[in-house]
């Protein structure tokens, strides 16, 4: 059944709405930034919209759940609405990355990875997405921390107060991050798989769907471990060298 608002369609819904936010941030917000980073900002600014609200609409659905759930439950309305909701973030930023930014390979292939986890959940598979909405929510609840952390580190060059700012966040960040990447992200996956490799999910979930599933997510969590792990490093020579000088 079709989810809609005001008689909408909500996937379209969604993406108009992160479209005028786009709009709005690059030819209002950021429209004095240079060409490199207004695009990049205006990309913060719908990950802001999206992450932190996407990781609410999570755990209240996660909290609110009707029936005790499996990872293998039927997708419910409302869960079925926040996986449309991140499908038209994920997409409209997609084309962010091809129009602006299609260099950055790593990036594009991420999105399209989430898309493809998202878009089969929703829309083939109609089971698991309690599991789905658990891991969006490790994923975004630092959201908001890292939108305001990257556009700080933009602004840092120029503005003695961004620089104190992103200095200040850069360690607190990094540490938030890497208790939900790291820590809770990699032990709720180890929960997960062992509730798939056991049958429970079959045949609710097609094997090919979990497998390529756990594949995508797992490669996720460990190029955010390494993202994060690089960050820690250069940060902590940069604080060796400042004692030193």
């Amino acid at each position: 059944m079709e989810n809609s608002i005001l008689g909408i369609p909500t996937l379209p819904a969604f993406f108009s709405i992160f479209l005028l936010v786009y709009l709005f941030a690059y030819f209002v917000v950021f429209r004095n930034w240079g060409p490199k980073h207004r695009p990049e900002a205006s990309s913060c600014l719908i990950s802001l919209a999206h992450g932190s609200t996407a990781a609410i609409m999570s755990i209240y659905s996660i909290l609110h759940s009707h029936k005790a759930p499996t990872f293998a439950s039927p997708n419910d309305t409302f869960q079925n609405t926040v996986l449309e909701f991140s499908i038209a973030y994920f997409f409209l930023d997609l084309l962010h990355y091809l129009l602006f930014f299609p260099s950055d390979v790593l990036f594009i292939l991420h999105h399209l990875a989430t898309l493809y986890v998202f878009t089969t959940c929703r829309f083939l598979v109609h089971h698991g997405a309690y599991a789905i909405l658990v891991l969006l929510f490790l994923a975004e609840i630092t959201s908001g921390c890292q939108n305001v952390w990257t556009l700080a580190s933009y602004r840092r060059a120029d503005s003695p107060a961004a620089a104190k700012l992103y200095d200040f966040l850069s360690p607190r960040f990094y540490a938030f991050y890497s208790v939900f990447r790291g820590f809770l992200g990699p032990l709720f996956m180890f929960k997960l798989g062992l509730f798939y490799a056991s049958g429970a999910a079959d045949p609710k979930i097609p094997r090919w769907a979990w497998v390529s599933w756990m594949v995508v997510i797992l490669i996720a969590i460990g190029l955010s471990i390494l993202w994060v792990l690089n960050l820690w490093i250069h940060w902590y020579r940069n604080k060796v060298q400042k004692k030193e000088r």
